[in-house]
């Protein structure tokens, strides 16, 4: 069909415009696709992946995917990139995707609001993105690859020890966003306060900090 590209397992739909998934593809590739690329449209719903049950990677990136962004449950689902959307809410996508996805290995967040780098906030430094990789770690236990670095033992127990010590407090709600974030037209005011506090296992508190806390 016109725009798919088939390579054995692998799916490419790319550059169409469309703004949802098309049912001909589920119907005719969700039950062989092991690799779906949906890169350069104008996606704003993945309501057509739930026939895609066997899928291991998904591409999304350049996408108009927002903070309701919402995955069918991918067992198999390894590699997830969301590059160049427009996320800003981390938290919750992270939430959902630690329920949807299990055995996500690799995940992609480049050019989202949500992700501290220099493609959407100019004014970030290291210590900001490395905050946000403290607490996707936190959320999602089982990342080796986070953006394009791969995650080191040291990460892995930094995340480990605000994790403990967050369950010690159970009724906290912890987030690495400004409440500001969550205004999609106050942009300027989002990227002057794109900090991620993180509290690590050498840190006074040990723990994230709370949005009644900023």
């Amino acid at each position: 069909m016109a725009g798919v590209v088939v390579s054995g397992a692998q799916v490419s739909y790319i550059s169409q415009d469309c703004e949802e998934i098309p049912e001909f593809l589920g119907r005719k590739y969700g039950r062989v696709a092991k690799r779906l690329d949906l890169s350069f449209n104008l996606l704003r719903s993945l309501e057509g992946l739930k026939t895609f049950s066997y899928l291991e990677e998904l591409i999304l990136d350049n996408n108009l995917l927002g903070n309701d962004l919402r995955l069918p449950r991918l067992p198999h689902l390894h590699t997830l990139t969301l590059n160049k959307n427009q996320i800003s809410e981390l938290e919750s996508l992270l939430d959902h995707l630690a329920e949807v996805v299990p055995s996500l290995q690799y995940l992609s967040l480049l050019g989202n609001m949500a992700c501290p780098n220099e493609l959407v906030c100019k004014e970030k430094d290291e210590d900001d993105y490395q905050r946000y990789r403290y607490f996707v770690l936190h959320k999602l236990t089982n990342l080796k690859f986070l953006d394009t670095r791969k995650v080191t033992r040291r990460e892995r127990e930094e995340a480990l020890a605000s994790s403990d010590s967050a369950s010690t407090s159970p009724e906290m709600h912890y987030t690495p966003l400004p409440s500001g974030s969550r205004d999609l037209t106050n942009h300027r005011g989002i990227l002057g306060k794109c900090r991620y506090i993180y509290y690590g296992k050498h840190s006074e508190g040990n723990r994230f900090i709370r949005d009644d806390q900023l």
